[in-house]
């Protein structure tokens, strides 16, 4: 269940005609692998005319900017995140993030033509596809790892007798469930072999390696590369953020 303030916040972005997609707490809400979240994360548009629509609705919700960075296109396009808090009585105190670029996930036309829609209280929700939404979440956080295991193990569960192509691949690129990786390997050797390139511990989806520990290993490993990934990616935009919080000290003590 989405929160009435959340569901408002969006209706006004909406209003306002900002390209912009759901991701994070909220979109995992959608897809059945999280029970409450009291966020908004937004994948945006970086386009001028697009961030002058983002201003206006974040004028309507009365949010204002409540960290480093500054609300400015070359800082989105770095990769940095904006964080705002809404101010407008039915939306107080709702936190707002939004993003441009992100780690291992394609820029926003692309997000676009691959998002999923949902309808909520007869309004469209537009959201990060599956697979880019866990393409998103593959950081160095303790807590988007089990996120990731519940998204996909849900798709899973709700169209295992339902296989089509797309989806055997999404679940051999994507599960993180020793047992479903070994039914899946099972039910489909023939997309195991051509799709064991890409992923190299799909070699170990037997039930003998479920049983010695060695899959449960792999799995581990393969997370252990992308959260190392993710900390290297991190690394000059925390030096970078480092300085802007610099710059805003002195600029703050210069006026004093």
């Amino acid at each position: 269940m989405i929160p009435s303030p959340i569901l408002k916040a969006l209706s006004t972005i909406r209003k306002h005609r900002v390209e912009h997609l759901l991701m994070g707490g909220q979109a995992c809400v959608l897809y059945g692998a999280a029970e409450f979240s009291r966020d908004i994360d937004l994948a945006i548009l970086s386009a001028p005319s697009n961030l002058e629509r983002l201003t206006s609705a974040l004028r309507d919700l009365a949010a204002t900017v409540i960290a480093i960075p500054p609300f400015r296109k070359e800082y989105l396009e770095e990769g940095l995140a904006v964080h705002f808090r809404c101010n407008r009585p039915d939306v107080k105190g709702l936190r707002i993030d939004v993003m441009t670029r992100m780690r291992g996930v394609d820029p926003f036309p692309d997000l676009w033509g691959r998002r999923t829609t949902f309808e909520f209280d007869e309004e469209p929700l537009e959201v990060l596809s599956l697979g880019d939404l866990v393409a998103a979440k593959k950081t160095q956080r303790d807590k988007d790892w089990p996120m990731i295991r519940r998204l996909v193990d849900a798709h899973y569960a709700a169209h295992s007798d339902e296989a089509t192509p797309e989806r055997v691949s999404f679940w051999f690129r994507e599960l993180r469930t020793p047992e479903f990786l070994v039914d899946v390997a099972a039910s489909h050797p023939v997309e195991l072999e051509k799709l064991l390139p890409g992923r190299p511990l799909l070699e170990l989806t037997t039930p003998e390696h479920l049983e010695d520990g060695a899959l449960y290993r792999a799995l581990r490993d393969e997370e252990t590369v992308q959260r190392d990934r993710d900390a290297e990616y991190w690394r000059p935009l925390r030096k970078r953020l480092e300085e802007l919080r610099r710059e805003a000290r002195q600029s703050k003590e210069s006026r004093a």
